[in-house]
């Protein structure tokens, strides 16, 4: 299956039924993707339901599909999400888009004390849609039956009451223990990356007072962009979600 295109207000339906794309996604589907009768394609809704089936209708104003499966996927347990700092020149979205590819189940934007780039204002709602669309396409591109969920913009404080409810862990070059030896169980984890300059040590302090771990990936130490990213992956393996 080469393409997926969402419908949030996708309901069920059966094996035979008609599905039809609308506007924006049957337009880019036409002009972009040139996609034409018979070719088959999947519509989802987000929400860990997926139609699939060969299209009957392409016009740029609607997209009809006859479907011919019918999948419906449980959000994965434990969840893995990610708490990323602000960063400059787009790292940051850079950091939520490869993850969103490689299966987090949500994402946490976080004004760190080190960050650079802020969200103020108006900028707190509009940065935090442009990481919706961007989580949003990405799971289009990666064929995802879920779309993670995008939290609001937290401070540090309000970053540390998730070790209450979440296995908090924070990627720290200085950290004694590897993520090679976590030992897993079934607690959600919250994976948090600090900005270009790292986690400041009051911060550090305050997440582990509050029940967080500091952790480390290797002996490498990697840019804001590719450290969740990448903690991410190894999780996959130790989780099973990777075989």
């Amino acid at each position: 299956m080469a393409h997926l295109y969402i419908d949030e207000e996708l309901g069920d339906v059966g094996v035979g039924a008609s599905v039809s794309l609308g506007n924006a996604e049957a337009r880019h589907a036409v002009t972009v993707s040139r996609l034409k009768v018979g070719e088959t394609i999947a519509i989802g809704n987000g929400a860990g339901l997926i139609v699939s089936g060969p299209i009957v209708t392409a016009e740029h104003t609607e997209l009809t599909i006859e479907v011919a499966d019918v999948q419906q996927s449980p959000r994965r347990t434990p969840a893995v999400f990610l708490a990323q700092a602000l960063a400059k020149a787009d790292r940051d979205e850079l950091a939520v888009q490869v993850a969103t590819e490689l299966g987090v189940d949500g994402v946490i934007p976080w004004s760190a004390a080190r960050s650079i780039s802020r969200w103020q204002g108006a900028k707190v709602a509009k940065g935090r849609d442009r990481w919706a669309a961007i989580v949003r396409e990405a799971s289009k591109q990666s064929l995802r039956s879920w779309i993670p969920d995008v939290l609001d913009l937290v401070t540090t404080k309000q970053l540390a009451t998730f070790a209450s409810t979440t296995r908090m862990l924070v990627l720290e070059p200085t950290a004694t223990e590897t993520l090679a030896e976590l030992e897993v169980d079934d607690r959600d984890i919250l994976l948090v990356v600090g900005p270009e300059g790292g986690v400041a040590d009051h911060e550090l302090d305050l997440l582990t007072a509050a029940g967080a771990s500091t952790i480390r990936l290797g002996s490498e130490v990697l840019r804001t962009s590719t450290a969740g990213p990448a903690a991410l992956a190894a999780l996959n393996v130790k989780l099973g979600r990777w075989s």
